[in-house]
């Protein structure tokens, strides 16, 4: 669809190109595409001025009518990068959630000698994390939401569920949650489900296999 719009393709993996846009309000305007692919599948996001974003989508759909392509939205991104077990900002990594809890140290410069939180991070490494994001996947028809609680037996609560979903490709009910790493890493839990408590087991997302870095 990038190509039939005029615009690059075929760069590796996490790295982006600067292009114009041909053809978009009569002018070049500038568009980053970035090969990154948020929902786990190979793709690209396109960052472009508002002005130019509104022509850019509509070329874009126009582009794909023969093939049926279809517009989605976020929730479908929120599902696809869920069951990749990609961390979203604001529930899986928050200001109250540091790298190393959130299994997101190798995108930490552990090597360089200052940055904003280095002494607070250096310690969390050091002494070891007290939770970890780790992936829930349902035994039974329970589909997690994010906020719903998490507990180790009826009693015990434990966290609450950071990202959860009905994974399309598992057909089965999906999530991650900060569960404390006195929790073997392997082991049931509960999740209350409006009210019912679903078992879930503990897995170490991400949920389906990885393809994201294919050319």
């Amino acid at each position: 669809m990038l190509q039939r719009v005029g615009l690059p393709v075929g760069h590796e993996y996490m790295s982006f190109v600067e292009a114009q846009i041909p053809d978009v309000l009569g002018t070049d305007i500038g568009v980053v595409v970035c090969r990154t692919g948020y929902t786990g599948e190979r793709g690209y996001e396109l960052i472009a001025r508002n002005d130019a974003a509104g022509p850019l989508w509509d070329a874009l759909l126009e582009a794909g009518e023969e093939f049926g392509m279809l517009a989605c939205g976020l929730g479908s991104r929120d599902t696809l990068r869920t069951e990749m077990g990609y961390p979203l900002h604001g529930r899986d990594i928050t200001i109250d959630v540091n790298p190393v809890e959130a299994g997101l140290s190798w995108a930490v410069g552990w090597k360089k000698d200052a940055f904003w939180g280095r002494d607070a991070i250096v310690a969390v490494k050091e002494a070891g994390p007290q939770r970890r994001l780790r992936g829930l996947i349902a035994t039974g028809r329970g589909i997690p939401r994010p906020g719903m609680g998490v507990t180790l037996t009826r009693d015990v609560p434990l966290c609450d569920i950071t990202s959860g979903t009905f994974s399309p490709t598992l057909k089965k009910g999906i999530g991650m949650a900060l569960v404390p790493v006195m929790v073997n890493a392997e082991a049931e839990v509960g999740v209350d489900v409006r009210g019912r408590r679903e078992i879930f087991q503990l897995v170490k997302p991400p949920f389906v296999d990885t393809s994201v870095k294919e050319s």
